[in-house]
């Protein structure tokens, strides 16, 4: 290992929020394109608001020299159907890399031409200009941030070519890659003594120490750790292991350094872990939400920046729920170590860092032997139908399919019920997506609310469609 410096009906709009969206505005007599709380005042007849710098660009506008809207994430709520969303969370995780939108629209099940109008009408881009853009804005920041040669840039950030990324700087940024290294400025360049090292940006509050002991008490023995106020764990890219560390950094932002082999595709390495701890997640929104509430009000303001914890990889975290269910946290951690042990594949030399496996796939989970773990034989087939189903696709963790989609898919998995349907697509992303037969809510709010009446799922239903964070903050309530 290199050691490196469907579609809804309009009276159905969901709330769309990907990395680096806002009321962004474009100046018509300058050509340029800011983000909120840039110093800039144009006349207001001047100003044309976009909401996605993508918008800007594909309508000849190039980002603010002195705000650099590219450089930190901002979250706006974008009204577009359900479907648009989930493309939008699917072209994040480079769903158009390789692959036409004509195969993005039939994973989502519409035509490419359908999906495009539905773009150009709630976003007012493309799919491939967005992930187009998304790809440039990514290559500029590790323009600034690290000393990485520009061909290794251009892989990292998804293109297919060092010529490709030249073309879109210059239609981005009206630049060279080469004269945009030039411009950084001193503060931008991270230094570091072993891995790659990156801004992992955020807005809103962030309970950090909050949510590192949540990921801490979790951590699956020898893929994951969590000491010294560091998140370590093993990954697998194009069957090749890597390492990430996340700590925190600055007031708006934590620090990522990565350990990989190669640097393709890179810029879905950085989005996969901004979601460990949900850096992307529209927080502000939810305590605006649910500050008002009676039994989560007191909650929210004690920790506004409590998020729903994500997860690297999907299919690992089903695993894990499955193993849980029934048993304590404690519990399932064992099990899922042995599971690890037994199946995972070994990655040597990071013994010190309390690392030795990677999770293993779906298909070795499915065809291995799980006897002598210690778990019963519903809880073992339990788990081996839950790899198969991922496996073949009868269940699918992309965020191609509605939450209720992807509960009614888990539920039918034999020995996987609502309760474990429903966290693993809260941690997945599904911010309405609530375990109400979890006991621990059950009793939280008991304790909390006493005299509120009413089963745990009516009460709950105030909190729509913020009930992911309503879990987390009833789960962690002291």
């Amino acid at each position: 290992m290199a050691a490196v410096s469907e579609c809804v009906q309009p009276s159905r709009l969901r709330v769309c929020i990907p990395e680096g969206m806002s009321a962004y505005s474009a100046v018509v007599t300058t050509g340029i394109y800011c983000r909120p709380g840039c110093p800039a005042r144009p006349l207001p007849a001047n100003v044309r608001p976009f909401d996605l710098p993508a918008a800007a660009e594909a309508s000849g506008y190039r980002a603010c020299l002195r705000c650099r809207p590219y450089r930190s994430p901002a979250a706006v709520e974008l009204a577009a159907p359900e479907l648009v969303c989930r493309a939008v969370q699917m072209i994040a995780d480079g769903a158009l890399d390789g692959a036409t939108e004509a195969e993005l629209g039939s994973r989502l099940g519409v035509s490419a031409r359908h999906l495009r109008r539905l773009f150009a009408e709630h976003i007012g881009v493309t799919p491939d200009q967005l992930a187009r853009s998304r790809r440039a804005h990514f290559a500029r920041r590790l323009l600034d941030d690290t000393d990485l040669a520009i061909t290794d840039i251009a892989f990292a950030s998804g293109f297919g070519s060092v010529r490709q990324l030249n073309r879109a700087c210059h239609d981005v940024f009206r630049a060279s890659p080469g004269a945009l290294r030039a411009r950084r400025r001193r503060t931008d360049r991270l230094v570091a003594d072993g891995g790659l090292v990156l801004r992992l940006p955020y807005r809103g509050p962030l309970a950090w120490d909050a949510m590192l002991a949540y990921a801490s008490t979790r951590a699956i023995p020898h893929v994951e750790d969590v000491r010294d106020g560091v998140y370590r764990r093993t990954i697998v890219v194009d069957d090749e292991p890597g390492v990430l560390e996340i700590a925190a950094g600055g007031a708006d932002h934590l620090v990522l350094r990565a350990h990989l082999p190669y640097w393709d595709g890179l810029i879905h390495v950085v989005e996969r872990a901004r979601r460990i701890f949900g850096l992307d997640a529209p927080v502000d929104e939810a305590v605006r939400d649910l500050s008002g509430d009676p039994v989560l009000g007191p909650l929210v303001a004690a920790r506004p920046g409590l998020r729903v914890p994500g997860t690297w990889d999907p299919f690992e975290l089903g695993v894990r729920a499955i193993l849980g269910q029934q048993v304590s946290v404690s519990g399932a951690t064992t099990l899922v170590g042995r599971l690890v042990e037994r199946l995972g594949r070994p990655v040597p030399g990071l013994q010190p860092l309390g690392l030795t496996h990677a999770f293993p796939m779906p298909k070795a989970v499915a065809a291995g032997d799980l006897s002598r773990l210690g778990l019963t034989g519903a809880r073992a087939a339990a788990v081996q139908a839950f790899a198969s189903a991922v496996d073949s696709g009868d269940v699918r963790l992309d965020r191609s399919a509605s939450l209720d989609e992807l509960v009614a898919s888990l539920v039918a998995v034999r020995g996987v019920g609502p309760w474990t349907a429903h966290y693993i697509a809260l941690r997945l992303g599904e911010r309405d997506a609530f375990p109400a037969g979890d006991l621990g809510l059950r009793r939280s709010l008991a304790r909390l609310a006493p005299t509120a009446g009413g089963p745990l799922e009516e009460v709950a239903r105030a909190w729509s469609p913020w009930r992911a964070n309503a879990a987390v903050h009833l789960w962690l309530a002291p």
